[in-house]
């Protein structure tokens, strides 16, 4: 069971407007809902209930953007469907179903269905027919059909490696690059939304706002011990960095051993998932690199900002760090 605590991050879209779209036999009235304006108290989040048929949905979409004018939409399952078709904003897709007819009809959502949450309209039930999954199929030939080279800077999609539901990974890849899983089902839970929703939402908020954090480089060689696995504290720091830092993963970039650059992308996105999204450098010559921190254990790195040695008697361990840019405070 999941812990009642959420984290809030009053600093991320503050002042602005998050709409929501839910996913099917579900409605405004959704846990997610709720949780969004919890994580994000200084937004404006905001979600409708949405009609069952799905062209009359994407109608009630379009005319909520333009009455809105969100700063940021985020759609899970079938909402994930229609925010793709949603042009013009910034768009996080999480577990999309764009083949939602397909969907339908292989997981059983047909005849009558119950709703999981309450609805404005009161409505309880509804009874899914052929003609309404049919009307499904239709509706997701409509996705995919304005992508830009604009759109595609605008659009993340989140996809679990877990999701027992929904498998469009490789069709939203073949449209947008920003195609990234995370360790979770199909479900936006609160530890899905802690871990990996609100990275993407941090790197929005930092786009629109022009915002330029402190970069912090750390060596590859130091996230792991010598049997692979993750060394003590170290997601607890990981975590608390990119709150205020742009970090990435730097590694050497040997020529002639291309499986070794596969197994450190394979690392990073086994152990850190979502939030290391294209964040690995690969680089012989880190004197190169451009930031303000480089944590390493190379006290020659001839790093230009600040070289921070893991294993010293100042950061024996990966708590030490914690400590010494918990006082920085993101400077």
């Amino acid at each position: 069971m999941e812990s009642s605590y959420i984290k809030q991050y009053p600093e991320l879209m503050s002042g602005k407007k998050v709409m929501y779209v839910h996913g099917f036999m579900s409605s405004a009235q959704s846990g997610t809902v709720a949780m969004l304006k919890e994580l994000l108290p200084k937004a404006h989040v905001f979600a409708e209930d949405m009609p069952i048929h799905p062209q009359e949905a994407l109608e009630l979409l379009k005319g909520l953007c333009k009455q809105h004018q969100p700063d940021l939409i985020i759609g899970t399952s079938m909402g994930g469907m229609y925010t793709e078709m949603l042009t013009g904003y910034d768009r996080i897709v999480v577990n999309p179903a764009f083949q939602m007819g397909e969907t339908m009809h292989e997981h059983g959502m047909m005849g009558k269905q119950t709703f999981l949450n309450p609805r404005k309209d009161g409505e309880t039930d509804i009874i899914v027919t052929k003609s309404l999954v049919n009307e499904y199929k239709d509706i997701t030939q409509l996705c995919f059909q304005q992508v830009t080279p604009e759109e595609q800077k605008r659009v993340y999609g989140l996809f679990g490696d877990k999701d027992p539901v929904v498998h469009t990974f490789d069709l939203f890849n073949e449209h947008y690059p920003n195609a990234i899983h995370f360790h979770g089902a199909h479900q936006l839970t609160n530890k899905v939304a802690f871990h990996y929703l609100i990275p993407v939402i941090r790197w929005i908020d930092d786009r629109q706002q022009g915002r330029e954090r402190p970069i912090v480089y750390i060596d590859y060689h130091i996230l792991h011990d010598r049997f692979g696995k993750a060394t003590s504290s170290m997601h607890k720091a990981y975590e608390m960095l990119i709150e205020h830092y742009d970090v990435y993963i730097v590694t050497d970039a040997p020529t002639n051993d291309s499986e070794y650059i596969t197994a450190v992308q394979q690392w990073v996105e086994d152990y850190l998932s979502a939030p290391a999204f294209n964040r690995i450098v690969f680089s012989n010559q880190k004197q190169l690199l451009y930031g303000d921190y480089f944590i390493t254990t190379d006290n020659e790195s001839n790093f230009m900002g600040t070289t921070l040695q893991y294993g010293s008697d100042e950061f024996k361990t990966w708590e030490e760090l914690i400590v010494f840019f918990d006082r920085l405070g993101g400077q």
